[in-house]
């Protein structure tokens, strides 16, 4: 009897699954067709170089936005929710616009901030291959499915003419990560104490300037860094017309993604800790932006700002998953804080696999490296 029972619950969860699958794909219909129709531009404009260019920049400066986002614009969203998305919109907008002005005046041009001036990517590309162009489709499907990859080795993996290139940008990440995550656990158990009396109540009047200051000098910097996996697909010194092309297109997209809320990458943010308090996100906000200018001035290489945040992230919710159970709350359990933790770094390695294997795809001279050297 019991054996019946089992079969028939086991055959009703396998009946449902045909449906459920069909259910997602129908509430995905929309963006399954605008994907459908990106891989179709991209095979149509691959010939055409100066017509692929801007069809790469056009798709790669969103889907590079709208992942990228829960690192810099997340805390701001997630804490900002009850005002109006327009006002959060010009203010992150213009900033964007004034950075990339900044770095078009002075480095001749270059709105990377000379980030693809290191071997490996300095020379723009005079022809594509589809991959290259549907890099960051495959970004826009992860992200999609709420995953935190890494926009750095998606998007400049597919350009980079040397392994070497693709192991100084890996091994920058990873440094990244580590410095980042014990970071955050010294800071949280440090401030714990403190911020058990400071986060009580109400937030105060001036926490909001606060925020505001900190997370535009937290969005500048990443800019700085970020900005050229954007730019990848362009010359490397802009013209006037195509400045404004380019500063244009970003600034309408963050319009979109702030009309959006942030999408469902959004998530990543919001299932951490208090992240919604305005005091949280300004911690988080202060301690990122330190980091990234840190790297930023030790040198040139690109790295994945995705990975220094999940590390940010990952020490932060460790340290007061921690912090709680000494002190015997109720708060999550250590086991799922890890859990969570491994969830995000599994979804920024799987980036990382395909990442790998559009570079080995594309260049023939990054895999006959990585082949010498494995064999």
């Amino acid at each position: 009897m019991a054996n019946n029972i089992n079969q028939r619950i086991t055959w009703d969860k396998l009946s449902r699954r045909p449906l459920q699958i069909f259910t997602l794909v129908k509430g995905e219909r929309n963006f399954l067709i605008l994907i459908a129709t990106l891989f179709i531009v991209c095979a149509f404009v691959t010939p055409f170089p100066h017509v692929a260019m801007w069809v790469g920049f056009a798709i790669a400066g969103y889907s590079a936005i709208a992942n990228d986002s829960i690192q810099t614009l997340g805390t701001f969203i997630a804490s900002n929710s009850q005002r109006k998305w327009w006002i959060l919109w010009l203010y992150m907008g213009l900033i964007f616009v004034a950075t990339m002005l900044y770095s078009w005046l002075v480095y001749d041009g270059d709105v990377s901030y000379q980030r693809l001036s290191s071997k490996g990517f300095d020379e723009a590309p005079t022809s594509f291959s589809f991959l290259q162009l549907a890099a960051p489709i495959f970004l826009l499907l992860l992200t999609r499915l709420r995953m935190p990859v890494s926009t750095t080795f998606l998007i400049l993996s597919a350009f980079a003419t040397t392994s070497d290139a693709i192991l100084s940008v890996l091994s920058k990440s990873m440094v990244g990560y580590l410095i980042a995550f014990f970071a955050a656990l010294l800071v949280w158990f440090a401030v714990a104490r403190f911020t058990k009396n400071l986060f009580k109540g109400k937030p105060a009047s001036w926490w909001l300037p606060v925020q505001w200051v900190t997370s535009g000098a937290l969005w500048f910097t990443w800019l700085s860094q970020d900005a050229a996996n954007i730019a990848i697909f362009l010359p490397r010194s802009l013209s006037v017309e195509q400045f404004i092309a380019f500063t244009g297109y970003i600034f309408l997209g963050l319009g979109l993604l702030f009309y959006l809320k942030g999408d469902k990458i959004q998530s990543v943010v919001s299932e951490k800790a208090g992240i919604a308090d305005i005091r949280a996100a300004t911690i988080v906000d202060f301690i990122y932006a330190l980091l990234l200018f840190y790297f930023k001035t030790l040198s040139t290489i690109p790295m994945s700002t995705t990975w220094v945040f999940l590390g940010l992230l990952a020490g932060r919710e460790l340290a007061i998953s921690i912090s709680k159970k000494r002190k015997k709350k109720k708060y999550r359990s250590t086991k799922r804080t890890m859990r969570m933790i491994g969830k995000d770094l599994l979804y920024a390695l799987i980036g990382l696999l395909v990442a790998v294997i559009l570079a080995l795809s594309i260049n023939a001279q990054v895999r006959a490296e990585v082949f010498d050297a494995l064999f």
